[in-house]
């Protein structure tokens, strides 16, 4: 038995005792595990299976993106999120053989200071509250267009003095056409369960499975992306005010087929005028409807990035805002140790 079907038949093994214990419950927690550590997918709308490109923070997507081209690569990743909200991250990749890759890697999610009440509503002071992601990615080639991978997570979280813990993976496959600039990705995600109870009620993990597309327009600079999510569960029903102009109006259920299938969809768009460099836009209907009870404007639902690498460094930003009260940043960062050392 050669030593990458060893490989194989170990992700599988982990895949299958990770489903053993999964939750199909309808309501979820660790939902900070939907948050992207890149700032070219924060860009394209937040989620995104499919981008071909020199950068080892895409692999938190997909871990089939992994492979031996990020070999000796490390990115860091920074999100000033909402209010005091700071989520950061670190990863390293590696390849391990001609075919095979493995990356490491942390994401922090931080939510600033908080203000403590007993049951009586008596204020007991400020606390804090954060969330840890632990990973691990393990990919290898299947053959000359299809790749897959696994990414192992251990999740830690500390609100004030109550811990919990739980365990998830990622299971990602590829098929990649560079003569035809076409990529098409299949996303199993955050499938495992809790192993450790803030109390006596188990969480459970926002489990999904996605699929994605990217396709370059001819030989015109422009990728198309395409990103379908949340594939466990049709219907997906949002409330909008009943008179835009009178915020005390009624609430409407909008439940219709379209809404339904527009929920599930993200758009993005890339420009490419240089192999260094990219600019982006997303959208995400989603976003947007999640935000017809609250004070809106056109930018709710959109994103937009860019990127430009340098030698040996890239850099990536993007920036969105969900309403009027919420602008968000990302920015990213990563570079070949190999490189440097030339």
């Amino acid at each position: 038995m050669t030593t990458c079907l060893r490989h194989m038949i170990l992700l599988a093994v982990s895949a299958v005792a990770l489903l053993a214990v999964a939750d199909d419950g309808t309501t979820t927690a660790y939902d900070f595990l939907n948050v992207p550590a890149s700032s070219h997918v924060y860009g394209l709308g937040g989620h995104n299976l499919t981008i071909i490109d020199d950068d080892i923070n895409l692999v938190e997507q997909n871990p089939a993106l992994l492979g031996p081209e990020f070999d000796h690569q490390v990115g860091v990743n920074y999100m000033r999120y909402i209010g005091e909200t700071n989520f950061a991250g670190l990863r390293y990749g590696q390849g391990v053989s001609e075919h095979g890759a493995v990356a490491v890697g942390i994401q922090y999610f931080g939510y600033g200071n908080l203000q403590g009440a007993d049951i009586d509503g008596t204020l007991t002071g400020t606390f804090s509250a954060s969330d840890i992601a632990f990973n691990v990615t393990y990919s290898h080639d299947i053959s000359d267009r299809f790749r897959g991978g696994i990414t192992l997570k251990y999740l830690y979280s500390k609100y004030e003095d109550y811990t919990a813990g739980a365990v998830a993976a990622d299971l990602g496959v590829n098929y990649y056409d560079p003569d035809h600039e076409f990529s098409a990705s299949l996303v199993a995600k955050n499938l495992g369960g809790q192993v450790k109870k803030f109390n006596d009620y188990k969480d459970n993990l926002p489990w999904d499975i996605q699929f994605g597309v990217s396709k370059m327009l001819g030989k015109a600079p422009v990728r198309l992306h395409l990103t379908a999510y949340e594939l466990t569960r049709w219907k997906s029903p949002y409330y909008k005010i009943e008179d835009v102009n009178n915020p005390n109006s009624g609430l409407i259920k909008k439940d219709s087929f379209g809404s339904n299938l527009l929920r599930h969809l993200v758009f993005g768009v890339d420009i490419l005028p240089t192999d260094n460099l990219y600019l982006g836009v997303g959208y995400n209907y989603r976003t947007r409807s999640d935000m017809a009870t609250y004070k809106r404007d056109f930018m709710s639902g959109l994103s937009v990035g860019g990127g430009l690498k340098v030698r040996a460094f890239a850099f990536g930003a993007a920036f969105a805002r969900p309403h009027t009260g919420a602008t968000t940043f990302m920015f990213n960062f990563n570079t070949s140790i190999g490189e440097l050392l030339k």
